[in-house]
């Protein structure tokens, strides 16, 4: 206990062994569900979902002991939401790539996040986006994911002649991810710690017992990893054409673990007077060596989850918190058969309820200024039209630069806007891909 309370400063920040326990447990409580979100929906790229659901455990758990042990931040790490999505449905079924490709672009842009990090850059291009177009991307991601959670609910399907439209609404599948989404908001509305992981297995549990999807378990030993272990294809992501993609993933993991690490550390009490963040580097290390942890797994990216703030509530103070996180996941690892349990339906919902947390950047955009909500708007739309994180940030960004120069405001430009602007307009004038 005296070597725990002196190499994460516990007295300094003024916890306890217990409290830090306490409020690591907290934060896994809260974000658990992935560990039956990701292996459903990387499923849908053809991976082996049993494989995933080990990756999904491993890299979180190895990734939130670095930071915790490196870092040493409250924060905790896993397969991040709406880069998975884009992962199966964005880049494997909607363009064709093999899984094993996909994860090489994942690898590679884990790897470019640690040059970054090393260097001031990752900082200085955060600093240089228009507020804008960070709020933008964000609630475009979070669309992105109520598409795919009502495709998966059957709320949504697709028509001939309109693209899409309602489905049968009375069918139990329906009903039960409904009956799932409408419980997660009431248990959160009651500010009930994991409401997103109790409303998943409440549904699951309704849905076995009704006989509509079967049972499967709840404990056993821990599945192979090898059908996902190592299999990332990293000479077929260095093709030219993926160029755009490997950049939306960098891109969109840059602006969400800054905004997780600000947000969190600014709840815990731990940013400096200046607003700045002792140990930054070694946080944004922790945090894109879990990308490329991740991608030897078997994984999209894996990155800082903005539900530690659950722990930081808590009282979670130290990188303690986050060593509790990691542990938890290792135990998690016994859960396979109950994650093989959980149905489409009972997921789904989990979909719609982070595209809703996500979503609130909009309130955020300065609606009185057209060249701003202008091209956020375009940006948030596109992503989930067009089934591409990567299209919605190039359609923003170069209706952001255009819309400015329109208006004769270019001084409001800077220049990694303009460069970006201009690369993503040869891209599409180009077919680059």
């Amino acid at each position: 206990m005296n070597s725990l309370e002196r190499y994460f400063e516990l007295r300094e920040h003024g916890t306890t062994v217990r409290t830090e326990v306490l409020a690591g447990a907290t934060t896994f409580l809260t974000m658990a569900y992935i560990i039956f979100v990701n292996p459903s929906i990387l499923a849908a790229s053809g991976m082996d979902k049993n494989a995933v659901f080990v990756a999904s455990c491993l890299a979180a758990a190895i990734s939130t002991a670095i930071m915790a042990l490196y870092a040493r931040y409250p924060i905790a790490l896993a397969p991040g939401m709406g880069l998975n999505a884009f992962f199966a449905f964005g880049l494997v079924k909607g363009m064709g790539l093999s899984w094993q490709v996909a994860l090489g672009c994942v690898f590679i842009s884990g790897v470019i996040n640690i040059i970054l990090s090393l260097l001031p850059v990752r900082e200085w291009i955060f600093d240089a986006i228009p507020r804008s177009l960070k709020m933008a991307i964000s609630a475009g991601i979070g669309f992105f994911l109520a598409i795919i959670g009502l495709e998966n609910a059957g709320v949504v399907v697709d028509h001939p002649a309109t693209l899409v439209t309602l489905g049968s609404m009375t069918k139990p599948t329906v009903v039960l991810a409904a009956c799932g989404f409408l419980l997660m908001l009431g248990l959160e509305a009651r500010g009930i710690t994991g409401s997103i992981i109790i409303a998943i297995l409440a549904t699951t549990v309704v849905g076995v017992a009704l006989g509509v999807s079967p049972a499967g378990g709840i404990v056993s030993l821990p599945p192979s990893l090898g059908p996902t272990f190592l299999q990332l294809d990293i000479w077929g992501a260095l093709n030219v054409g993926l160029f755009s993609i490997i950049f939306a993933l960098v891109f969109v993991d840059l602006f969400d673990t800054a905004g997780t690490l600000v947000g969190v550390s600014h709840r815990a009490g731990l940013l400096t007077k200046e607003g700045k963040l002792p140990r930054l580097k070694q946080a944004l290390l922790a945090d894109s060596s879990a990308t490329m942890i991740g991608a030897l797994l078997g994984t999209s990216n894996t990155t800082s989850y903005i539900e530690s703030a659950a722990g930081v509530k808590a009282g979670g103070r130290t990188g303690l918190t986050a060593l509790t996180v990691a542990v938890l996941f290792l135990a998690a690892l016994f859960l396979a058969p109950l994650a093989g349990t959980v149905p489409a339906y009972a997921t789904a919902p989990a979909l719609l309820f982070v595209a809703c947390i996500m979503a609130k950047g909009i309130t955020e955009l300065d609606w009185e200024d057209v060249t701003e909500y202008g091209p956020a708007v375009l940006c948030m739309v596109i992503m989930p039209l067009t089934y591409s994180i990567a299209h919605g940030i190039a359609f923003g960004f170069i209706a952001y630069a255009v819309a400015k120069l329109l208006s004769g405001r270019w001084n409001e430009l800077s220049w990694p806007v303009i460069i970006l602007a201009l690369v993503f307009l040869a891209k599409y004038a180009f077919n680059l891909g």
